[in-house]
């Protein structure tokens, strides 16, 4: 397994590839960086020089939070005062499902239509979207690899997924390495793992 920094060299090197070599479905863009979740400053200071690093060859780089989008959904729909009421009566895993409905089901705000709106303000020839603050979703709350599926067709904006867990084999990615997880693969997309 290489490091943080040796995987983060490889995606930056298809990113300025031309054509990038992060993927070979036009209508699925997506890639994903797997890091060690205790690895998370660390990987946040690497995203940060990466994006520098992009921006110097004139690409627009835009980091979107996976957290921004749960609490925009939760704020949309009835809001935390709901949650937290929830889950006082009923306890914690009511209220986490809940919230999985909210970023799930299309007559809430699924977290699919989040990113599709806002990648779809921005220009596919010269952006490329870091999606960061994935652990936001543990333990239970969404899985990365219905996102993605969901997001097949929806945009042509380069997508770097920064994925917090383990990997099994190639491409089975075990969210925040949770035991409990199965470890789940998304063989359309590019692992740098």
């Amino acid at each position: 397994m290489s490091s943080l920094k040796e995987r983060i060299e490889l995606l930056e090197n298809d990113l300025k590839a031309v054509p990038s070599r992060i993927s070979v479905y036009h209508d699925l863009p997506f890639a994903i960086l797997r890091y060690n979740p205790d690895e998370e400053w660390d990987l946040r200071r690497e995203v940060e020089l990466l994006a520098t690093r992009l921006e110097a060859t004139g690409k627009e780089v835009h980091s979107i939070s996976m957290s921004e989008f749960l609490w925009k959904a939760i704020e949309e729909t009835e809001g935390l005062d709901e949650v937290v009421a929830l889950e006082q009566k009923r306890g914690y895993l009511e209220a986490q499902d809940q919230v999985t409905t909210y970023l799930s089901d299309r007559d809430w705000r699924p977290l699919a239509g989040l990113l599709a709106e806002r990648l779809g303000k921005l220009n596919p020839a010269r952006s490329i979207a870091f999606l960061t603050r994935v652990a936001a979703m543990a333990p239970g709350i969404y899985h990365m690899s219905k996102l993605l599926d969901q997001m097949h067709g929806k945009t042509r904006v380069t997508t770097i997924l920064f994925y917090p867990g383990s990997i099994e084999g190639t491409t089975g990615l075990r969210f925040m390495n949770l035991e409990d997880r199965d470890a789940l693969g998304n063989y359309r997309v590019k692992i740098y793992g």
